[in-house]
């Protein structure tokens, strides 16, 4: 814990994959995402270690609606009784009606595993919901939380400002730095172009204000706290320079998705070794391998729509 902040691992995929956050001021709580809905005994048990009850709970913020981010919403408000939920303006109808998140996932992985990987969605009352655009602030308990419209990996990104401590939960936008990958150069990180919104132009601009703002640290979604916000915002953009040429040099090719699947491997491979990695190119193919395919998806969608 520092400062408030207590990290949760939501038990999404494998150990210290998948984060959530509780920030606890003047014994009032906000939670910032909060995995599946698997995850919902997770973050009560936070809640209890922490001192708070359900009741105690102010806020939920989602960063963005991706599902292992925002898909245990519904069960967890359920369990909040007056806490709000707060979600960039166009996110918020799929808490309020998440059959359209559930009709697209399932389309892509069929319904029997999204009951098993996520659960079933359960709606938010309206009336529950807060819409915030750039610029708006929550209250907790006088800690302010500043809401940043950050575009780049989904239209319907917030980061979260946390003006006590100057740092910032980034969701995906500063993309991935598991902690396998630490070495003695400190955290290795890069970008999530997940589908269906990345925008290299966008995610570049988020980048930069995120960084303006000279936070102490950042929060990532995957996974925990790091530091070196500088260098690890160079190293995401170049790395997404990187991966649009890749995708360029894709384009048109028969198999193109499986050339972006090597031609990405071998990026982030080059940079690990590079960066210190000492486990070799199958270990870290195997640990990125949903994160590999989710980039690649991303990158076609992105060359289809261009």
């Amino acid at each position: 814990m520092t400062q408030g902040i207590h990290t949760i691992d939501t038990g999404f995929v494998r150990p210290r994959f998948d984060a959530a956050y509780l920030i606890v001021e003047n014994g009032r709580g906000a939670f910032v995402d909060c995995g599946t809905n698997h995850a919902v005994p997770r973050m009560l048990a936070a809640l209890e270690d922490a001192g708070l009850r359900p009741e105690d709970v102010d806020w939920l913020i989602l960063t963005h609606v991706h599902l292992d981010h925002a898909g245990g919403a519904g069960e967890l408000m359920a369990c909040l009784p007056n806490a709000k939920l707060v979600v960039h303006p166009r996110g918020a109808r799929h808490m309020v009606d998440p059959s359209q998140l559930w009709a697209g996932a399932s389309a892509v992985y069929g319904e029997q595993v999204m009951e098993s990987t996520y659960g079933r969605l359960r709606p938010v009352p309206v009336e529950r919901v807060v819409e915030a655009p750039d610029g708006h602030s929550v209250d907790l308990a006088g800690r302010s939380l500043h809401c940043l419209d950050t575009p780049g990996h989904a239209k319907h990104h917030l980061a979260v400002h946390d003006a006590r401590t100057n740092a910032c939960f980034t969701g995906d936008v500063f993309g991935l730095s598991y902690r396998e990958f630490d070495t003695a150069n400190g955290p290795f990180v890069l970008p999530t172009t997940s589908p269906v919104q990345f925008d290299p132009e966008a995610l570049h601009a988020s980048l930069r204000r995120l960084v303006a703002l000279n936070p102490s640290a950042v929060y990532l979604t995957h996974y925990g706290r790091v530091e070196e916000v500088g260098r690890l915002a160079g190293d995401l953009h170049a790395q997404i320079d990187a991966m649009v040429a890749i995708a360029r040099a894709a384009h048109g090719k028969p198999n193109r998705h499986a050339s972006l699947v090597e031609a990405l491997t071998a990026l982030y491979a080059a940079r690990a070794i590079a960066h210190g990695w000492t486990e070799g190119r199958d270990a870290l193919a195997s640990l990125l391998a949903m994160d590999i395919e989710l980039n690649a998806q991303g990158l076609e969608v992105w060359l289809d729509r261009a």
